[in-house]
């Protein structure tokens, strides 16, 4: 058992590496002449930079333990928390033109320097950096609707968004970015009998066929809850108050924890199962398993949830003998 986990954990991190170097690319000290050279050397060393696409670099797990790993982690870092908590900035909300809600926060540097802006909207998290150059022998900075103007599809955005200055807005979007920006993922599974045709009737569900069994298989492992020292998606791991078992699973370095419906406590006293929902309905995405017979009459407004976007319908095949899939952008 304990090979076992010594095993998991170091190809937990190998995988790790290998999703850091093809994200971000690396960079190594290039062997040369000058060896021995002292001082000279230190300064006037040679280094090249790789992008994480050689083939090399695809098979390989790690450099030497000397080898330095350049990361650019512009993309991934939590703009909000770093560049606009605590400084002055702006926050704005508003309807695009697609009358989807969108927020919107800006911060300049020093009153007139660089600015930065985030736009979440329901395609999630969008960052831009203006420069001065950007907008020089014009104001001191530009509109909002000028800054809009430079993220896709808001060009076209007439009126202008409104300001908030409540301060309790700005927990609620580092509670967003941190929901957008994770490289962890919490998926809800739901198991959608026959004639059902409400959230609260599938989460209602205690348990399903040898074909839900086979199915949740598919997704990932089985593990015990109580103890678990990975990723737990926000469930319990001490006392069993959201169940004793779940399914994990990692790709390309990410850990996912599924919300499984039929594994989340059930009550029989309450008919919305809030427990089950507390997880499955925060989760920005969801798959419901479902059978021929509803396959196709599936109405996506029967999912209620201000957090989830994108649904999975997975349907058994019984002539392919296979599990067939189809999303829904919500």
């Amino acid at each position: 058992m304990g090979e076992t986990r010594r095993s998991s954990a170091s190809e937990l991190i190998a995988r790790r590496g290998v999703f850091s170097r093809r994200q971000y690319g690396s960079v190594e000290q290039l062997s040369g002449a000058s060896e021995g050279a002292g001082a000279v050397d230190a300064v006037a060393r040679r280094y090249r930079l790789e992008n994480g696409n050689s083939l090399g670099e695809k098979d390989e797990l790690f450099g030497p333990p000397s080898a330095p790993v350049l990361e650019n982690p512009e993309f991934q870092t939590r703009w909000y928390f770093k560049y606009f908590l605590g400084k002055m900035h702006q926050n704005y909300i508003g309807v695009d033109a697609s009358r989807e809600p969108y927020l919107l926060s800006v911060v300049q540097e020093g009153g007139a320097g660089l600015l930065r802006a985030i736009l979440f909207n329901k395609m999630g998290a969008h960052k831009i950096s203006l420069p001065p150059s950007a907008w020089s022998g014009q104001a001191a900075r530009p509109t909002v609707k000028q800054i809009l103007a430079q993220f896709p599809s808001m060009e076209k955005v007439d009126k202008v968004p409104r300001e908030i200055t409540c301060p309790e807005l700005q927990k609620d979007i580092l509670l967003l970015e941190e929901q957008e920006g994770s490289v962890n993922f919490k998926i809800g599974v739901m198991l959608m009998s026959s004639l059902q045709k409400t959230d609260d009737e599938m989460l209602s569900n205690e348990k399903g066929d040898e074909k839900w069994d086979r199915f949740i298989s598919l997704l990932g492992d089985k593990i015990r809850l109580r103890g678990w020292n990975r990723f737990r998606g926000g469930l319990d791991v001490k006392g069993d108050m959201t169940g004793s078992h779940s399914i994990y699973t990692m790709h390309q370095g990410h850990e996912i924890m599924f919300h499984v419906s039929t594994m989340l406590p059930f009550s029989k006293d309450n008919k919305q199962q809030l427990e089950r929902k507390r997880h499955i309905g925060n989760d920005i995405v969801n798959v419901v398993f479902t059978d021929d017979s509803v396959h196709n009459t599936f109405n996506p407004q029967c999912v209620k949830s201000h957090f989830t976007r994108i649904l999975y319908i997975a349907v058994f095949d019984l002539l392919q003998e296979n599990f067939i899939m189809r999303a829904i952008i919500i």
